[in-house]
């Protein structure tokens, strides 16, 4: 079988690996270099990199806008395309391009969280539980059928990074069980997503990693899980911004405006929220690490007092 893949991020290298083992794999897309890093210097994928290590051909067309870009990819003679946040919509006239079609390896159980930020958007809702769909992709935003799924449980404590790890190891293992079908000449049966219980998980910004006290204290803890390792929570606390790294929510009733601090100490600092409070057990400073709240109040012994 001729395979190409396509996929960017750290979440698609397991399913590279797994697409890769029997050396089926004729040719690796990835977006381009793009610059990164305090230099700002032109920085390949983590494909990209895991291609180049297994020897793999590279392809990094910045669409498949061009006959150019369509030829390249004929050429290859697929009879597989394994597609896995590569970050571009394909077009119909790629996705007929392979003998078999595209399929696609999504973080999430489908049709819930469409879309570009699954595995984040699941735990700032609260879910729990999330998995991994292989789905047969059709020209709409992750609405093609489903082939083969599994689910995981999204403990109470998992941060988006966490969670994002697991996915992706067993995002590889239902692509190679669907490898291993097609090898066997058994075609996953595609079975259609239901109308009902479709959401969109949309692209994560900067912006949203302000916490607003006026929310629940279980919305912002969920946010501070979701958001780590980023964008980051951020919060003002007692005229410092900061970043949190981890909280809890606590329910505590109380009748302070949200924002106040109502305790400091050892075990965290507790803020008021809309209701109950947020409890920040580690958080970071300005040009700092990661440290937890005894050690932050080390240097801001005033909180102690005011609190």
């Amino acid at each position: 079988m001729r395979i190409v893949f396509a996929g960017t991020p750290d979440f698609a290298v397991p399913c590279l690996r797994a697409a890769a083992q029997r050396g089926e794999v004729v040719g690796v897309y990835t977006q381009p270099d793009r610059p990164a890093g305090r230099g700002r210097g032109l920085t390949p994928s983590p494909v990209k990199r895991e291609a180049l290590l297994r020897g793999l051909p590279v392809l990094q067309p910045e669409n498949f806008k061009s006959a150019e870009a369509k030829r390249e990819l004929r050429a290859l003679q697929p009879d597989l395309m394994v597609v896995v946040a590569y970050g571009l919509i394909l077009p119909q006239s790629v996705l007929d391009i392979p003998t078999y079609g595209c399929w696609n390896v999504h973080a999430s159980l489908l049709p819930r969280w469409r879309g570009a930020a699954p595995i984040q958007r699941a735990i700032e809702a609260g879910d729990t539980q999330s998995g991994v769909c292989l789905m047969q992709m059709e020209k709409g935003l992750d609405t093609g059928p489903v082939l083969l799924s599994q689910s995981l449980p999204i403990g109470d404590a998992d941060t988006g990074g966490q969670l994002h790890d697991r996915l992706a190891e067993l995002g590889a293992q239902v692509l190679a069980d669907g490898l291993g079908l097609l090898r066997a000449g058994i075609r996953p049966v595609a079975q259609p997503q239901p109308d009902e219980g479709v959401t969109y998980a949309h692209k994560l910004e900067k912006s949203q990693a302000r916490l607003d006290w006026s929310r629940p204290a279980t919305e912002l803890a969920n946010r501070v899980r979701a958001f780590n390792p980023w964008p980051m929570a951020e919060a003002m606390i007692e005229g410092e911004r900061v970043r949190v790294h981890g909280a809890v929510a606590q329910p505590l009733q109380h009748a302070a405006a949200p924002g106040t601090l109502l305790a400091a100490g050892r075990e965290g600092l507790d803020i008021a929220c809309s209701e109950g409070a947020l409890r920040i057990r580690v958080l970071q400073r300005e040009g700092g690490k990661a440290i937890t709240a005894a050690d932050y109040l080390n240097g801001r012994r005033d909180l102690l007092a005011r609190a």
